[in-house]
């Protein structure tokens, strides 16, 4: 491993996954990319949120979701990581999530992935769809996934 990807949420499960990704990431001396990603649909209900708030002249772009979504990369990365000596890159997506820890690793040229999961039927699978399972099934290293 010389690049991993580890996927921030805001669960203590994703908080667990990240700091076992630091001291793998550590002890190999790969380098760590952490990557939040705000889906479409938090987005709009923010966004329609805010906007009722603020003036009609406010808005809620897409650029500001993905800075926010990177800033939260950054604060996760901040407290879980900070015991480690482990060095990382942050950044954050707006979108489907599965295509954009694809785009994330692909751009960033990593050979692992750290994403959590849910336990979730194979009909609840079908019918809804599962990020999770999209990314082990379509890239083409590691993945590392840790359940509730």
């Amino acid at each position: 491993m010389e690049r991993a990807l580890a996927v921030v949420e805001p669960t203590e499960t994703a908080k667990e996954l990240l700091y076992e990704a630091g001291i793998i990431a550590d002890g190999l001396d790969a380098d760590l990319v952490l990557t939040h990603i705000t889906t479409e649909q938090e987005y709009g209900a923010r966004r329609d949120a805010m906007e009722s708030l603020m003036s009609s002249s406010a808005n809620y772009t897409a650029g500001e979701a993905e800075e926010g979504a990177t800033q939260f990369a950054r604060d996760i990365g901040d407290e879980v990581l900070s015991e480690l000596d482990v060095a990382y890159q942050v950044t954050g997506y707006l979108g489907n999530k599965a295509e954009k820890i694809l785009d994330a690793a692909e751009e960033y040229d990593c050979d692992h992935v750290f994403i959590t999961g849910r336990q979730r039927s194979p009909t609840g699978k079908a019918l809804f769809g599962d990020a999770t399972q999209k990314v082990i099934l379509d890239f083409d290293h590691p993945v590392t996934v840790l359940t509730e």
